[in-house]
């Protein structure tokens, strides 16, 4: 989610200063993306200089309040109707992990998939839990995020479970030392003749 649409989206609600943007915003998300009170600033400053939120004065405790401009609210929309593309979310670090542990001496690939099964099942347990723990009308978009969390780890069980039945498949070609010829495999050749 992108934190700039997130705090367009809360000013649009109201005017709001930076700790209420915060809060609400955690609150709105289930506490499931905690902000740094740095982020929602720096975020404010981008905004504003951008156009889209307009800071209001200061309030007698020192407070500086913000409120969605026309041209924030046109952003805001066009965010709401355009889909998230996968090109756009960022890279998938377990993917990553496994790619180059296949490809690093030394490393369990294995271990590396059944640490992470355990640890996203463990998780999956915990989401699951608080899935359950309140069926109040309020908390709808507390749960809403928890079951996108829920769905995302049963898909990565799933992809673990794939990535166990390949590694049994898998058949590393043979290394070779760097500077040395690559071995070729004749047997094809010979039995093409």
């Amino acid at each position: 989610m992108s934190i700039r649409h997130g705090l367009l989206a809360l000013l649009e609600r109201g005017q709001m200063y930076g700790y209420q943007l915060r809060a609400a915003f955690e609150e709105s998300t289930g506490s499931t993306w905690p902000l740094n009170i740095g982020q929602v600033y720096t975020t404010l400053a981008r905004l504003e200089r951008d156009g889209l939120v307009h800071p209001l004065p200061e309030s007698d405790t020192g407070q500086r309040p913000y409120e969605i401009t026309d041209a924030g609210r046109a952003d805001l929309a066009l965010w709401f109707a355009t889909p998230i593309s996968r090109a756009d979310r960022p890279r998938d670090e377990l993917s990553i992990k496994l790619a180059l542990a296949l490809t690093t001496p030394g490393v369990d690939v294995r271990a590396v998939v059944q640490t992470q099964r355990s640890a996203t099942m463990r998780a999956l347990q915990e989401l699951t839990r608080l899935k359950y723990a309140s069926e109040k009308p309020e908390d709808l978009p507390w749960r809403l995020v928890l079951d996108a969390m829920i769905f995302q780890a049963e898909a990565e069980i799933r992809w673990l479970d794939h990535c166990e039945t390949s590694l049994v498949r898998y058949r590393p070609a043979p290394s070779r030392t760097a500077g040395q010829p690559e071995a070729v495999d004749r047997t094809d050749e010979a039995a093409r003749r």
